[in-house]
């Protein structure tokens, strides 16, 4: 049951460029008591372009915890609340589910206002399916921890989305060659609705050479877009020769039975194999 008190509102807001700023969201940052902010400093940049004062309140992952509890005794007294991160949607690897959780828990009003979201900009842009797709954030920062964690969705089909650090993008990219196999189309974005928007198409090693040799490409924070599992074409297609390839490595060694499927379907041999080996198709020998 509802309870009585204020409203907590979750504000998107700018990924880059001011001109994507709602009009719904400068209303809500006008009105409202309190504006939590991932980081003071930026929230108070964007406030001042729009002509906006307001009480700010840091919250970050470090304090969220004891900083949730003043919040939430602000929203018992009946007063309204805007939480914001440094830039897009809130909680999206971003602070906030603590006190969207415990907010929600407690019966207060929750109120999304929605807006620009990274992740979301780069997959309408990045010509990879759409219908179906994962979101990851942050991976770890150790190559173990890296590719341990991106085994885990190697079969997933849909794309794979997650963010990372420029200074990280060319050993993550290393990564992703290495666990996932070269055959999937890869795309980077990096600086999105900015000026020197940007987006690399390519494999992974490709793309790994790329921004290697490219500084400008690793500043900031970049969307890392995988093609899902599959061999490329159609899901019917990725299907029939993910059938095929089944049968055959029954009763034949997986790079035997991986070029007579590349014969039969009309795919290529080595993203068979590799699919093979995902598949643990493989054995002693192959």
């Amino acid at each position: 049951m509802q309870q009585s008190g204020g409203v907590l509102y979750v504000v998107a807001t700018p990924i880059g460029n001011l001109a994507d700023m709602t009009e719904r969201a400068r209303k809500v940052l006008t009105d409202v008591d309190l504006i939590a902010a991932e980081d003071t400093r930026q929230t108070l940049r964007l406030l001042n372009h729009f002509g906006i004062s307001a009480n700010l309140i840091a919250c970050h992952d470090h304090n969220e915890a004891s900083v949730s509890r003043r919040l939430l005794s602000a929203l018992e007294d009946g007063r309204d609340v805007a939480l914001v991160s440094d830039a897009g949607t809130p909680l999206i690897s971003d602070p906030g589910y603590s006190l969207v959780s415990a907010a929600r828990e407690q019966g207060f009003a929750v109120v999304p206002i929605p807006g620009p979201s990274a992740l979301i900009c780069a997959l309408s842009a990045a010509g990879l399916p759409s219908d179906r797709f994962l979101f990851l954030g942050f991976p770890p920062r150790s190559r173990s921890q890296r590719q341990a964690w991106l085994k885990d969705v190697a079969r997933e089909p849909g794309t794979l989305i997650l963010y990372e650090s420029g200074k990280r993008t060319v050993a993550t990219l290393s990564d992703i060659a290495e666990t996932l196999g070269d055959a999937r189309r890869v795309v980077l974005a990096r600086e999105l609705t900015k000026r020197f928007e940007t987006f690399l198409f390519g494999s992974a090693a490709e793309l790994m050479r790329r921004v290697d040799e490219d500084a400008e490409q690793q500043l900031g924070e970049l969307v890392i877009l995988i093609q899902g599992r599959g061999v490329g074409g159609d899901a019917d297609g990725c299907e029939e020769q993910e059938r095929v390839l089944r049968v055959l490595a029954e009763s034949l060694p997986l790079s035997q039975a991986a070029a007579l499927a590349a014969r039969l379907t009309g795919a290529k041999k080595n993203p068979l194999y590799r699919l093979g080996l995902e598949l643990g198709l493989g054995g002693e020998g192959d």
